[in-house]
């Protein structure tokens, strides 16, 4: 099936730059949407960015400005270059893959929706 791996994450001080990679696996014949997800009050995680395989953005009002998401889609993967760093901005980000078309072996065509594992960003000083 698919699988998600992000890398990327770690501790910066204010002002700082992470840039968060995630590589989608698989025998994968296309992926309508990638993007990053964090927890947010009141909800088990709200969007930061996402990109289309058309290459649509859309980002959270509070990183317009200090983020970039980007995408390959000959690889899979989709970036996010996080500048300007705030402490608020601490989370756990979670990579995700929407309308993922893969093969399965002996299947036709199959699609599904995907999560990364998670990976950490800290941001304090």
């Amino acid at each position: 099936q698919v699988q998600l791996v992000e890398s990327g994450g770690g501790s910066v001080q204010p002002g700082g730059s992470l840039r968060l990679s995630c590589a989608a696996s698989g025998i994968i014949i296309s992926i309508d949407a990638m993007g990053w997800y964090r927890p947010a009050p009141g909800k088990e995680r709200e969007l930061v960015a996402t990109v289309t395989s058309g290459g649509n953005t859309n980002y959270a009002d509070s990183v317009k400005g200090r983020f970039t998401i980007s995408r390959d889609n000959a690889k899979n993967t989709v970036y996010l270059q996080m500048n300007s760093l705030k402490p608020e901005d601490t989370a756990v980000y979670y990579c995700n893959a929407e309308r993922v078309s893969y093969i399965r072996p002996g299947y036709s065509p199959l699609i599904g929706d995907y999560w990364g594992q998670g990976t950490q960003v800290t941001v304090s000083s």
